[in-house]
This record gives C-alpha cells, sequence and structure tokens, in this order.
C-alpha cells in the first residue's frame, strides 16, 4: 500500500494531526503506528486531571505497545496481568460476537439449555404468570445463554492503558469495555457501536407495566479512577432500539447505557464525544441505596460532547460532584424524556450549554428531578438564545421543585466557550475521527 504524501509545510497542529492519521491509517497492522494521539490528559481538564492526572499508558514500551484488528488481539494486548502500562491502537472494525478463530457469532449460537425466544414469551406472560419475578427452566436457560455471550463481548481494561483509535474509523462493534477497578486509563478516537444483549431478562416489577431489561454499556466505569473518555462515538447503528419489536406492550430493548460512571469510580473526564440516537444514555451512579460506596466520589466531568437524538439520562446523576458545560443537546422530536437527572445526593453543575429543541419539547423537561434536591444551572441557551432551565422546570413541574444552588464551584476548566457559539464548535468537532 502506498503511503499517504503530507505536504511539506504544515501551517497548524490541526493539519498535522489529519497528515499524520493518514500515514496510520496506511501503515500495516503488523506495526505500531506513530502517535499523534498518544496523548495525556491537559492539566485543569476536568475531574481527572485532579490528585495526579492521567497519562494512560503513555510510559508503555515497545513490548506493550500493540495494533489490534480483531478481538483475539485485542483480547490479548488487555492483558494487564503483569503491571506494565500499555498502549493499544485498534484499527479498522473489531467485532467483539467472534469465535477465537474470528468467525460471527449470532445470538442462536449464544442460545443453550433449550432457550427460544418464543418459549421464554409463553412461559412468562403476565396474562398467565402473573407479576412475579421470571423463575424456571426458560429463565435459568436464559441466563446461562445471557453468560456465554458476556464472555466474548466483556473485555476489561487494566490500569495504566490507553486505548485509541488509527485514523478516521476504528470500530468496536458489539463490544462493552469494562473499565474495572482500575486507574489511570484513556479512551479516544473509537466509535463504539450496537452492544446489544441478545437475552434481555422481563422484569415485570419495572415501572407500571413492567420492562425489558438489557446488559452491555458501550464503555463502564466500575471503582476506577482517572478515566478520561474523549473523541469517541457512541451510538445504537444498525440495531436501533426504535426498530425493535414489542412483547408484553413494552420495547425490546437491546441496549443498556452508552457510557455508565458507577460504584465507586472517581476523578472521570469525558469530552468532546457524540452520543447518538438511544434511548438510556450515561448514568453517574447506579443506585440510590449506594451511598456508603458513592459518597464523596462519583466526580465527573462532562465537556465539549454532543448529544444527539438522546432520550434521557445525558446524565442522571446520583451523589456525585457532577459538572457539565459546553455541550450540545440536539433533542428527538419524538419519545425525548429528559437531558438532566437530578438523583439523590446529586450535586450537577450545569453551565453555558446549548440546547436546540424542536417544537414538540418543553424546555420545562430538560431537567427531571429523581429525588435529588438542588443543581446550579446557570448561563444555558435553547435556540441560540438564553434560557432559565431551572426556572422553566419548576414552573412548568411544580411538584418537582428543584433548589438552585449545588453547593460546589467548579475550577478544572481549561476553556469555557460561549454558550451561543457551541453547537458551531462542538458538532464539526466531536467524535471519533475527528483529533
Amino acid at each position: 500500500m502506498r503511503t499517504p504524501r503530507c505536504h511539506a509545510r504544515v501551517a497548524s497542529l490541526a493539519s498535522v494531526l489529519c497528515c499524520a492519521a493518514l500515514v496510520l491509517a496506511a501503515a500495516p497492522a503488523t506495526a505500531a503506528p506513530l502517535a499523534p494521539v498518544r496523548g495525556t490528559l491537559p492539566a485543569g481538564d476536568g475531574w481527572a486531571s485532579a490528585d495526579g492526572g492521567t497519562t494512560g499508558g503513555a510510559k508503555a514500551d515497545k513490548a506493550h505497545t500493540f495494533t489490534v484488528t480483531n478481538r483475539a488481539q485485542l483480547a490479548k494486548a488487555l492483558d494487564g496481568s503483569d503491571g506494565s502500562p500499555r498502549t493499544i491502537y485498534v484499527k479498522g472494525t473489531i467485532d467483539a460476537n467472534t469465535d477465537a478463530a474470528g468467525k460471527p457469532l449470532s445470538c442462536a449460537d449464544y442460545a443453550t439449555d433449550g432457550y427460544g425466544l418464543d418459549a421464554y414469551l409463553a412461559a412468562y406472560d403476565p396474562a398467565t404468570w402473573g407479576d412475579a419475578q421470571p423463575s424456571g427452566p426458560q429463565e435459568d436457560a436464559r441466563a446461562a445463554s445471557a453468560a456465554l455471550q458476556a464472555k466474548r463481548v466483556k473485555l476489561a481494561v487494566p490500569s495504566h492503558t490507553t486505548i485509541v483509535g488509527v485514523g478516521r474509523d476504528a470500530r468496536l462493534l458489539g463490544a462493552s469495555l469494562q473499565v474495572t477497578g482500575a486507574d489511570n486509563v484513556i479512551v479516544r478516537n473509537l466509535t463504539f457501536e450496537d452492544a446489544f444483549d441478545c437475552f434481555p431478562a422481563w422484569d415485570p416489577t419495572d415501572g407500571a407495566d413492567g420492562a425489558w431489561n438489557s446488559e452491555y454499556d458501550n464503555l463502564v466505569v466500575y471503582g476506577s479512577t482517572h478515566v478520561w473518555v474523549d473523541h469517541n462515538t457512541f451510538t445504537d447503528g444498525r440495531r436501533p432500539d426504535s426498530a425493535q419489536p414489542r412483547y408484553y406492550g413494552q420495547l425490546y430493548q437491546q441496549h443498556d447505557g452508552e457510557l455508565d460512571v458507577v460504584r465507586g469510580a472517581d476523578l472521570v473526564t469525558a469530552s468532546w464525544n457524540l452520543f447518538a440516537d438511544h434511548d438510556k444514555t450515561l448514568m453517574i451512579g447506579n443506585s440510590d441505596s449506594a451511598g456508603a460506596t458513592d459518597r464523596g466520589k462519583l466526580r465527573v466531568t462532562l465537556h465539549h460532547n454532543v448529544f444527539k437524538n438522546i432520550v434521557e439520562r445525558a446524565p442522571r446523576v446520583r451523589f456525585g460532584k457532577v459538572d457539565v458545560y459546553n455541550n450540545h443537546y440536539i433533542a428527538p422530536a419524538d419519545g425525548y424524556s429528559y437531558s438532566w437527572g437530578v438523583g439523590v445526593e446529586s450535586q450537577l453543575h450545569a453551565e453555558a450549554n446549548a440546547f436546540t429543541l424542536p417544537g414538540t419539547v418543553d424546555p420545562a423537561k430538560v431537567i427531571k428531578k429523581w429525588k435529588g434536591t438542588a443543581l446550579t444551572e446557570k448561563n444555558n441557551y435553547v435556540g441560540g438564545k438564553p434560557a432559565g432551565l431551572l426556572a422553566a422546570h419548576n414552573a412548568g413541574v411544580p411538584e418537582e421543585q428543584l433548589g438552585d444552588d449545588a453547593g460546589w464551584t467548579p475550577t478544572l476548566r481549561t476553556r469555557v466557550d460561549v454558550p451561543g457559539a457551541v453547537p458551531g464548535i462542538v458538532d464539526g468537532r466531536a467524535g471519533a475521527g475527528r483529533l
């Protein structure tokens, strides 16, 4: 393959990065590419820059620098048993639902112990089963089948790791990266697509009418610290939940979150990402009863992200001090629920964000009270104009009154753009392939 030529005189850093990306894209899979994106989190850039900062695998030696093109290579590169820093370059599409030889696996390949969707639906039909939790042969078979899929799609990320996509088309398909019990991790320039659950579970007690619940967030930060998530795209892609059928009157939802920060995780910055076409998107703190684990932690910064056609949880917050600024929210015309969820003991600070709301969406719906008491909301725009979103919420949803002071002021910010300029700044620069 011919290596693309780059102009000898480069006028800007952006041009340098673009030029280097072309060279990387042409490099053979056996070579670790030179890395314009082997960066560390800048000082002062959100919560992940606190207490020593986030460097990921910047100190990786040659033996721990990998270029991977399939699931087997990725899983091997993620083996952090020796504790060494590592940098992993993802090239092209890696499908997590593949066997050891790289053969694609379907849901039928995971099904075991006699599981079948038709049999499951017949066994737990509320008309005959009632509202008890499913139990018995079909539920046991569903759980066993789900466990087989989990072994393939869940990939654990060790401490001191950078995972970065090469060029513009690096993609993790069907994968769920698990940053669990780790410290100092960077994930950049990847498209996370369609982390689908073959075996959603029916919960008749979830809500008034029951619900289907699935596993596999695209990226989970679980009990981990110092994590930087930057310039990624998160999408359901080929398998949107909106296209799925309904069983028992409820959507057969095959996706969970796009990014979740849970179970005592702390010091996380998510910047310049595109979150698209999803329902339950970004949850910070997964349980109202997890105060012993989460209180004083779950400190997260979200800045310069685009949330496009997101139904809810952008984010939903429990316990944590969460700084949300300079993001662009483009709400869907149909099905929108809310963007900022104010959960138990949450301290959400939302400032200088921009909203594009269709005429069907009332600005009072942007905020949702989930047992929280207050948030700081200031200098946010709707449709290019200043909008008091907290005042609109309190006036429009009088049964969900919230105070106006989250009790803290963010300081870890490298830049704050005026909210009216945010759509023009982030829409063309957020997401994978735009470093």
